[in-house]
């Protein structure tokens, strides 16, 4: 059994302009221990449908379709249930760890919170135990930074106690939206590695949210690549490296930086993500594809599997074996 089988996720947000469709009808599955990498332009839907499945949409927000871990349902689940899921099941690292942090609140307080309310240990249990986890993601004098105030830390080192908050429980499954955004390249690396290494010593399954492909392809096992709310490209990383076949994904490859380059110019997808509110008719990157006829202007091309394990949204695929190398 997948510990994760999402069906036709749809995320709808009722504006006074009208109905936002972020998600729309995405299909994914997990498998225990392994990374799943879902990249895209700012706007694409991935944030949101890590929201969609943590129940933390806004008040405006309504899903449909089906996200099942380990065969339960749990899209539109009952608070309480939910809250019982998201505390000892499936644990999300937000983009920015000083919005998520409680300022007021020593980091060794919020920590021990979270054990006393879900695990019910006692205070000095719930202690240890936090220091041991801030050991564990590689925080230096772990004991004496329990008596710290978020703002006393580095940004690296809030995210490391993000992350130690989040498998405090020990969950399943680990939601990272954009973890390593506000950090600097060396930092990054440092997280990268140490979700690695977590992987490893804890079987957790990641979904990885992110625009930077490299982060893919540091720990991810898939790719799903998001456009406009919906799926155009999945496979294994390194199938999606060395031969993508949608011109987006290409597009993304082509626009990553290289030290070994002699060409100053750095290629980039032409034009900017359509308005959700107003998607033209067709493909939704018709506006922004080198390929573009009749066809994609007037109908959507389906999801189809194009070989074994890979999908594909696209009429006019281009198999450029180069594109990945690029990367």
């Amino acid at each position: 059994m997948k510990l994760l089988e999402v069906n036709d996720l749809e995320v709808k947000f009722a504006t006074p302009e009208g109905h936002v469709v972020a998600v729309n009808k995405l299909n994914f599955s997990l498998d225990k221990g392994q990374t799943l990498g879902i990249v895209g332009e700012s706007g694409s839907g991935k944030s949101q449908t890590a929201f969609a499945l943590m129940g933390l949409l806004a008040k405006n927000g309504q899903i449909t379709g089906s996200a099942k871990f380990e065969g339960q349902e749990i899209l539109n689940l009952p608070e309480q249930q939910l809250n019982h899921i998201r505390a000892e099941q499936i644990a999300m690292i937000f983009q920015d760890p000083m919005t998520s942090l409680n300022p007021y609140m020593k980091v060794g307080a919020q920590l021990m919170e979270v054990l006393i309310k879900h695990k019910g240990m006692s205070k000095q249990e719930a202690f240890n135990h936090s220091v041991r986890m801030l050991d564990a993601v590689k925080m230096p004098e772990a004991h004496k930074r329990m008596s710290m105030y978020p703002h006393e830390f580095s940004g690296g080192m809030r995210q490391r106690v993000m992350i130690a908050m989040a498998l405090l429980c020990q969950p399943k499954l680990l939601i990272a939206d954009e973890p390593t955004t506000a950090l600097d390249v060396t930092v990054q690396a440092q997280i990268m590695a140490l979700l690695n290494e977590l992987k490893a010593d804890f079987g957790t399954s990641i979904i990885m949210i992110t625009h930077d492909l490299g982060v893919v392809a540091g720990i991810c096992d898939s790719v799903l690549v998001m456009y406009a709310g919906r799926t155009m490209e999945y496979g294994q990383v390194r199938d999606i490296f060395y031969q993508p076949t949608h011109p987006y994904t290409q597009g993304l490859l082509k626009a990553i930086p290289r030290l070994d380059s002699q060409d100053a110019t750095l290629p980039t997808i032409a034009g900017n993500p359509p308005n959700l509110l107003r998607l033209p008719p067709g493909c939704p990157f018709q506006e922004r594809c080198e390929f573009v006829d009749a066809q994609c202007q007037q109908t959507a091309p389906d999801l189809t599997e194009f070989a074994p394990g890979r999908l594909r949204a696209c009429f006019h695929p281009s198999v450029n074996a180069n594109a990945g190398s690029d990367s």
